[in-house]
């Protein structure tokens, strides 16, 4: 006896998830010189942002906020993706970890 194909099946679960990684907007940040550029980003209230994050330097960094939940380590000449949100209109900062004099920034929510 064949059993049933549970790919169809399978498929119908997956392509919503599918869907809304594809709907969800994305924001760059890029560390050079342990620097984040831009030190303030504009994103939308009330949706969940993708921010990928380009380490140009030649140490790892840490992108890390007390403001909103994220803490992930990205290694020199790497990029990650972090997301973050929703969240309420606001100012919230976020800072590297290992450099924390100069590696700040903002996340201006509007």
């Amino acid at each position: 006896m064949k059993s049933p194909s549970l790919l169809p099946l399978l498929l119908a679960l997956l392509f919503p998830m599918v869907a809304i990684a594809a709907d969800t907007p994305t924001f760059t940040l890029v560390l050079q010189n342990h620097r984040y550029v831009p030190n303030e980003l504009r994103i939308p209230a009330q949706t969940r942002v993708k921010l990928e994050i380009v380490n140009k330097d030649p140490t790892p960094e840490e992108f890390e906020s007390v403001d909103f939940p994220a803490e992930k380590i990205v290694m020199p000449n790497s990029t990650i993706s972090v997301f973050v949100g929703p969240l309420k209109p606001g100012r919230y900062g976020f800072y590297g970890e290992f450099h924390q004099p100069t590696a700040k920034g903002t996340l201006i929510v509007e």
